[in-house]
């Protein structure tokens, strides 16, 4: 037998939230053992009562008879078109229609004209991430990313598969990155040697900040981006799971300059998670040999040949049934996703009220002991313990989560391994004091879910207060 001597790699670290769904069946039963009610403060799943499949899939299978009589078909022995193009290969792109009426819904949204062949289909939002990561790291030269401090660990996790890869984090106010230190740390990084291709972020219902930026913190980036010569990567798995007032949403980057924005679209938030439709879309060129200018959408979508070959058009054509209403007998295509979306807000809002009506009402008196976002979209607040009148520092480290489950039933995220490395070398304890609370997922529906969500939280503010020692 030969011996194979693999290459040398980088250990990497498990990421919190990996370690936590790894211990959480233990400490689940420790807690059962004790009497305690597990309650869900961490997940941030699509709550199942959003993603119910069952009317999806009526509706799924009306629209695909509406295309089989669309087709004019009278003898039953004969495929229909529809039927053999979602259950057979198809190019990378995957079918038009799909990406046709994604192009003109999303882009009446957003007063845009979408072009469908700029339109590369990815296995969620995550295949996004990696595709525009991969198109960047094949020439071998380092390269950095720019991104916030904290950011999304599914993005660290991915640049730290690649070891000539590294993070330059820009730390964040309540408005957003700081357009100051972002430049300074585009040309920290270009000073060390580092190719500077783009700034990952999430604007809208930030993970894990717990808010949106602000429209003029969004314009003062993009400014930076102009002058330094990167692209903007916008995750924008939150875009319709949005709090503000129509007249108060701020304007994605994609709307403001999609020659410079590199955009992550996932179905998965809004009600469409299991089969992970997403695209990337961009404007944006790129140079290469000799001064040449190409699409950028043309080497991504190389670029996903590479890897993914055959996008499902079973998928993609079900996420067209989504974008489809009826109209009497007669399916015709939505003029906006929101309608689609607020059947699924329902649910977020009346989770994120109940959870900011509880943290005022129980903790608000204690403003000097602890802090919390406000989410404008998204999942998540985070919540801070600033001070305790035990005279230590509550930290927000493995054992206190733990501490959580076993002895109060509270599944809570700590913040730290939120905080790319560079940012923890700058501050050692950057997030040790900070946890993630989610409002979007539990095991209940309807009333039973309310009372959950509110019983969950008020078990978390008596928690809270005995850690700090007001209680």
């Amino acid at each position: 037998m030969a011996n194979l001597v693999a290459p040398k790699v980088q250990q990497q670290a498990v990421s919190v939230t990996r370690k936590m769904s790894a211990s959480l069946p233990g400490l689940r039963e420790i807690a059962a053992q004790r009497g305690l009610k597990v309650h869900h403060l961490g997940a941030g799943y699509p709550h199942p009562e959003v993603t119910d499949p069952r009317g999806f899939l009526l509706h799924q299978e009306a629209y695909f008879e509406h295309l089989r009589e669309r087709e004019g078909l009278n003898d039953p022995d004969v495929l229909p078109e529809y039927l053999r193009e979602a259950y057979s290969y198809t190019d990378t792109l995957g079918p038009i229609s799909a990406r046709q009426t994604f192009a003109n819904v999303y882009g009446r949204d957003w007063n845009l004209t979408l072009n469908p062949e700029k339109l590369i289909p990815t296995v969620g939002a995550s295949g996004g991430i990696n595709l525009i990561c991969s198109m960047f790291e094949h020439p071998g030269q380092p390269v950095a990313y720019i991104t916030d401090a904290p950011t999304y660990a599914g993005f660290t996790a991915r640049v730290a598969l690649c070891q000539h890869a590294t993070i330059f984090s820009v730390e964040m106010d309540g408005e957003g990155p700081s357009p100051e230190g972002m430049r300074a740390q585009i040309r920290a990084a270009r000073e060390q040697g580092y190719f500077v291709p783009f700034y990952y972020t999430v604007p809208d219902g930030h993970n894990p900040g717990g808010f949106s930026f602000s429209q003029q913190r969004r314009e003062a980036v993009l400014e930076v981006a102009r002058d330094e010569g990167i692209l903007i990567v916008e995750d924008a798995p939150y875009l319709y799971i949005n709090f503000a007032a129509p007249q108060d949403r701020a304007k994605p980057f994609l709307s403001m300059a999609p020659d410079q924005t590199v955009h992550l679209f996932t179905g998965s938030k809004i009600g469409f998670p299991g089969p992970r439709v997403g695209f990337l879309y961009s404007e944006a060129e790129l140079e290469i040999a000799a001064g040449e200018k190409v699409p950028l959408s043309e080497l991504a979508l190389v670029e996903s040949s590479s890897e993914l070959l055959f996008h499902s058009p079973g998928a993609l054509r079900g996420f067209e049934a989504l974008l489809h209403e009826r109209s009497g007998d007669d399916f015709v295509e939505r003029q906006s996703i929101w309608p689609l979306a607020e059947d699924k807000l329902v649910v977020y809002r009346e989770n994120r009220q109940i959870l900011l009506e509880v943290l005022e009402r129980e903790l608000g008196s204690y403003k000097d002991y602890f802090s919390w976002t406000i989410p404008g979209g998204g999942f998540f607040t985070v919540f801070t313990f600033l001070n305790s009148g035990k005279g230590n520092m509550v930290r927000t480290d493995d054992a206190m989560i733990e501490n959580m489950v076993m002895e109060h039933g509270l599944v809570v995220i700590p913040m730290y391994d939120f905080y790319p490395k560079d940012a923890r070398q700058r501050d050692p304890g950057a997030g040790m004091n900070q946890l993630r609370l989610s409002f979007c997922f539990s095991e209940s529906a309807g009333q039973q879910r309310r009372d959950d969500m509110r019983e969950a939280v008020e078990a978390f503010c008596q928690a809270a207060k005995a850690l700090v020692g007001t209680t």
